[in-house]
Order: structure tokens, then C-alpha cells, then sequence
């Protein structure tokens, strides 16, 4: 969750945060994925729901908004 994409897929690009963490730890700095909310508990909400599901159905949610797993690019993405 943030309220800046640009800014989160920066930090995750230079290696800033705490490796320790998933992304950190597995190299993530590519976006394939993401979902806007209205507010911040909405967006956790559904954060929590969705690291409760299966390999599988996540694998089937990106695909179904990015059938090619193109990294996105926030500059030129038009949604």
C-alpha cells in the first residue's frame, strides 16, 4: 500500500527500505500489477485479501489485467 507509485517503484528500483522485507529479499522492482482505492483502509483491506489467496488466483488477477505481464511503466500507462 502507498499513496505514491511513482515514488515506491523508485525506492524498490534503488534498493531503498529494509531488505529484509519481500521485496527486498526476492529483487521485486518490477510492476505487473496494482490496484487504486479510495482511501487507505480500503486499500489494506484488499491488500490482506489478496496475500490470502492462493498462488494461483493471483497469478489468474494479473493476468486478467495484463495477460502479457508487461512491466508497467507509470509515464506512459494509460489505463
Amino acid at each position: 500500500v502507498t499513496n505514491d507509485l511513482e515514488r515506491r517503484l523508485y525506492e524498490h528500483a534503488q534498493h531503498l527500505g529494509n531488505a529484509g522485507r519481500f521485496t527486498g529479499r526476492y529483487q521485486c522492482n518490477l510492476l505487473v500489477y496494482f490496484e487504486a482505492c479510495a482511501d487507505a483502509r480500503q486499500a489494506i483491506t484488499r491488500e490482506k485479501e489478496i496475500k490470502g489467496w492462493s498462488r494461483a488466483k493471483k497469478e489468474a488477477l494479473i493476468a486478467s489485467f495484463n495477460p502479457t505481464w508487461t512491466p508497467i511503466d507509470l509515464r506512459t500507462w494509460a489505463g
